[in-house]
């Protein structure tokens, strides 16, 4: 091992004692050892049968699994046939019927991609080439088009699922490195650097999403010279970055100081420069004590993408809210659209979660 290396792995070894585990039993008593524990949990447990008698009745005894509007009208259940009559729509929006492959096959790249990415002995250099050179390339070229014979679309029609997956995921794989920058910069000994760090952040930090995306979409236009314009998804794709790093700088800067400044000392003494300390010794350590605050915030703005509605981008949710404004569903799907964008935000939220815990297992079984 390393010098380094044992500066990152820390300097200590603290023990650990085991605890006694709990009686048999003592859950029981918690739960009814006095009346008004017995009385709390029996309502609890009744509220929660009756409900979820209603949610099994609605979505599975009494739902209509296929058939037209009108047969949906004369039930009281869930309407599933609206799922599958609109569920091109909801994933691709206005995207060309004929060319719908494109996004499917984008998305289905991606999300390849990203699950060979999550497997650490793929980590590197080559990695990182493969997404700038290979993968982004290749899934702009798919949903664009204009070569190898594929029809131009223009990002106007692009929507739905992969719209999303556009504006969060990228947006936060570039917003990540900038808020290191920005984190590096606010902690920085250099007055200026640290005054155009903490402008940036306190001054994104203070207002909402929404008025950023504003100021991108609307306001951003007025500044350009007469005959250029940016594309509005690009616009609304930098708002995103620019706000989501201004919160990951200070996630970021939480790690860092949570480093001892013994370190920083101990890399000095075997000659490291600032940027060599930074990258081989605190950053490992700082990025590894926050990895459940960052998730969170990654799978918070993966849900805040919505808000780029406002601007006149289809996303995900939006489609389905078009979906079910739809004059022959109207009425009939109240909820059923709404319960499938749920399902679809809690399964790549709860991945996001289950990844985290995965990284925080696997740093403390390598690198402690």
């Amino acid at each position: 091992m390393t010098q380094i290396d044992t500066l990152v792995s820390g300097s200590a070894l603290t023990s650990h004692r085991e605890v006694p585990p709990a009686p048999k039993g003592r859950w029981l008593g918690a739960y009814f050892g006095t009346p008004g524990n017995a009385l709390i949990t029996v309502l609890c447990l009744g509220t929660i049968f009756a409900l979820t008698k209603l949610a099994i009745g609605w979505l599975f005894i009494d739902a209509t699994f296929s058939g037209t509007p009108a047969e949906c009208k004369a039930t009281s259940g869930a309407c599933w046939p609206f799922l599958s009559a609109k569920m091109r729509y909801i994933f691709f929006g206005f995207y060309p019927f004929e060319e719908q492959w494109r996004p499917l096959a984008a998305m289905l790249l991606f999300l390849g991609a990203c699950l060979v990415s999550m497997v650490p002995k793929v980590w590197g250099r080559t990695l990182f080439i493969a997404w700038i050179a290979i993968i982004l390339p290749t899934l702009y070229l798919l949903m664009a088009g204009g070569f190898f014979g594929l029809t131009v679309v223009p990002t106007a029609q692009w929507g739905g699922l992969p719209l999303s997956f556009m504006l969060s995921f990228i947006g936060l794989a570039f917003a990540l490195p900038l808020g290191i920058a920005l984190a590096l910069a606010r902690a920085s000994s250099l007055p200026a650097i640290r005054i155009l760090g903490v402008s940036f952040i306190e001054i994104v930090r203070g207002v909402p999403l929404i008025s950023i995306l504003f100021m991108a979409t609307v306001m951003l236009p007025l500044f350009m010279p007469d005959g250029i314009t940016v594309d509005k998804l690009a616009r609304a794709q930098v708002a995103i970055i620019l706000f989501a790093a201004a919160y990951i700088a200070e996630i970021v800067r939480g790690g860092l100081q949570a480093v001892p400044k013994g370190q920083v000392e101990a890399g000095h003494s075997l000659g490291l420069h600032y940027w060599q300390i930074m990258r081989k010794i605190v950053l490992p350590q700082a990025l590894k004590k926050v990895i459940p605050p960052l998730v969170s915030l990654f799978i918070g703005f993966f849900q805040d993408t919505t808000l780029v509605t406002i601007v006149g981008l289809l996303d995900f949710l939006d489609t389905v809210r078009t979906a079910m404004r739809d004059p022959e569903w109207q009425g009939i799907a109240v909820l059923e659209g709404y319960v499938f964008a749920a399902v679809v935000y809690f399964v790549f939220s709860a991945l996001m979660g289950a990844y985290s815990r995965f990284l925080e297992q696997y740093f403390r079984t390598t690198h402690d």
